[in-house]
C-alpha cells in the first residue's frame, strides 16, 4: 500500500562558497525524499540577525513527500551535513540551510521542530520565493502569501537572480 503524500514547503539558503552549487546539491538531496512539485526562482538577500557575513541565495521548494515531519527534518539535517554545514554562530554563515517551513496544515511545537516555522511570516527571503509557489496561501494575518510577500518586498531586501530548477 502506498503512503499518502504530504505537502511540505522548504526554504533553502546558502552564503558560503559556491552558493548556487550548494543549492543545486540541496535539490539533488531532496529528490529521493519525494516529488519536487515546484521550485521557486533564486533570490539574493542580505543576512538577517548576524550581519558580519556574505549575502544569501535563497529559494523555496514544494515537496510532496511520504515522510513524517520529524523524519523529513532529520533528512534535511543530513543534507545540510553533507554540504558541510556547521553551527558555530546563531544565524551565522552556512554552506546550506534547509528549513521545514510548512507541512500540510500541521501546527506543531516540539523541542526539535516548530510548524509553521517561527518568524517565516516576517522574512522577505522566505515569503517572496514561497509566494511564487502558492500565491493564494493564507498567512496568519489573513492576507495571501502574495500580498504579504509584496509588502515585505517593499523593503528592497530581496533581488531575483533567476530560475535554475
Amino acid at each position: 500500500m502506498a503512503h499518502p503524500l504530504h505537502d511540505a514547503y522548504i526554504g533553502a539558503g546558502s552564503n558560503v562558497g559556491r552558493r548556487i552549487v550548494h543549492l543545486g546539491r540541496a535539490m539533488e538531496g531532496l529528490r529521493p525524499l519525494g516529488e519536487l512539485a515546484a521550485v521557486s526562482s533564486v533570490y539574493e538577500t542580505a543576512p538577517v540577525g548576524y550581519l558580519d557575513q556574505g549575502d544569501f541565495l535563497n529559494l523555496a521548494v514544494h515537496l510532496r513527500t511520504p515522510l513524517a515531519p520529524h523524519e523529513l527534518l532529520r533528512a534535511l539535517l543530513a543534507i545540510e551535513a553533507q554540504a558541510g554545514r556547521t553551527r558555530e554562530i546563531r544565524f551565522g554563515p552556512r554552506t546550506l540551510d534547509l528549513d521545514l517551513l510548512l507541512y500540510d496544515d500541521l501546527a506543531l511545537d516540539t523541542p526539535e521542530l516548530t510548524l509553521p516555522h517561527p518568524r517565516m511570516w516576517q522574512r522577505a527571503f522566505v515569503m517572496v520565493p514561497l509566494a511564487e509557489l502558492r500565491p493564494d496561501g493564507l498567512a496568519p494575518t489573513g492576507e495571501t502569501w502574495a500580498a504579504l510577500a509584496a509588502r515585505l518586498r517593499e523593503k528592497g531586501e530581496v533581488h531575483e537572480v533567476g530560475r535554475f530548477w
